[in-house]
């Protein structure tokens, strides 16, 4: 599945209508989960049918596509059931019990309630809310996809305007010569990531160089009275702010995996918990800004489309364990340099990239040295945990 997202264009009634129809989901996903909450639906059959009652009651979530109204209860389902499985999982912590929204931003259309033009650069949405017709602007040609592969189609509210998103029913794969190489990678926060040859990535700190202009953005939203619009102003300005550190954090990710993935036939990372990482309130901050997740979800995605594989290491004791002599050389975050009594001197990250590379070529049928078949490299769709055979790992 590809999300395609274009800036839409039009006039201000049409984007009052959008929001309307956002306000139309949020009231429907609400009342679906009360419904829930209540005891009176067992699946989401049930919330699907209580949609249609809903557009019997109130003349306004008449209004909304039929379809639309059945995929905000369907976002209600996704949360109801991912909250069940956290709790046979039996994870530490909070469950996530599903919440009421607030602040929805978006409304979801299925296969009806829109119309693409023949020339692809524009849309017009067909039902009661009063949207019509809206112009795209984007880099992605539309034309490589027939109207039937389109699934969804997304209307988002985000600070610089609003977009549509098409999400596209193919199946991406690409080919690349392979390189014959494995590599492990040490994230860190001096550098982005140091690989198992020594070779460092900067941290970029997207954040930390934006933090200035997003204090003086909040301070103009604190002075400014509660409700006026000099206020809504300065609060679209601060959310442009952040959309921009976002959206940088993201295009690095994107680029920097893409680039390993395509230069390497197998990826060895650590696998992290972010969530009980930041719980160290002195890193926190410098742990979110370095984005380490969603460079390894690019990662993962990536080792998928060019059938290359991905490896998720353990990352209990990768940094106090010697390269060269396997025993364990207790330090702390701040000892930058690994000493070990065997008479080996490395830095740090340097040697727990080597300890990371050698943990995910031990999986089973990675015995040894790196000595990988074409046959046995490629076709693997995600990462595999240390322990468990390649074959054994789902698709994502």
């Amino acid at each position: 599945m590809l999300v395609l997202e274009f800036k839409a264009y039009g006039k201000a009634l049409q984007f009052n209508a959008i929001d309307e129809a956002i306000r139309i989901t949020q009231f429907i996903r609400n009342k679906a989960l009360r419904l829930w909450m209540d005891g009176k639906a067992k699946s989401c059959f049930d919330l699907n049918k209580y949609c249609a009652v809903l557009a019997k009651e109130f003349d306004f979530a008449n209004k909304l596509n039929s379809m639309a109204r059945q995929s905000a209860a369907e976002r209600v389902w996704s949360a109801i059931t991912r909250f069940y499985d956290n709790c046979k999982k039996q994870i530490p912590g909070k469950k996530g019990f599903p919440q009421f929204q607030k602040d929805c931003r978006s409304v979801e259309y299925k296969t009806s309630g829109w119309r693409l033009a023949d020339d692809r650069k524009s849309i017009t949405f067909t039902d009661k809310c009063g949207i019509g017709k809206l112009r795209l602007k984007g880099t992605r040609d539309l034309h490589f996809y027939q109207p039937s592969q389109v699934k969804r189609v997304r209307l988002v509210r985000s600070a610089d305007g609003y977009y549509v998103q098409f999400c596209v029913s193919v199946d991406r794969s690409e080919s690349v010569e392979p390189s014959g190489t494995a590599i492990g990678l040490d994230v860190g926060l001096n550098d982005f990531y140091t690989d198992s040859n020594n070779q460092t990535v900067d941290n970029p700190r997207f954040l930390r160089k934006g933090e200035r202009r997003l204090k003086m953005a909040q301070k103009r939203v604190s002075k400014r009275v509660k409700g006026s619009n000099n206020r809504r102003k300065a609060r679209q300005v601060l959310g442009k702010r952040h959309l921009k550190i976002s959206r940088q954090r993201k295009d690095h990710a994107v680029k920097l995996a893409r680039c390993v993935i395509t230069s390497n036939d197998v990826v060895a990372y650590e696998d992290l918990r972010i969530k009980n990482m930041v719980r160290n309130h002195c890193l926190a901050k410098s742990i979110n800004d370095a984005s380490w997740y969603q460079f390894r979800v690019w990662l993962e995605y990536f080792g998928k489309v060019f059938g290359k594989i991905t490896i998720a290491v353990p990352a209990a004791g990768t940094s106090q364990e010697c390269p060269k002599c396997h025993a364990i050389v207790k330090k702390s975050l701040s000892t930058r340099t690994h000493a070990c009594q065997c008479g080996c001197v490395l830095p740090r990250d340097y040697a727990s990239a080597q300890i990371i590379l050698r943990r995910g070529l031990s999986t089973v049928g990675h015995t040894g040295t790196f000595g990988l078949e074409p046959s046995n490299a490629w076709g693997e769709d995600t990462s595999t945990h240390t322990g468990a055979t390649l074959l054994e790992q789902v698709t994502s």
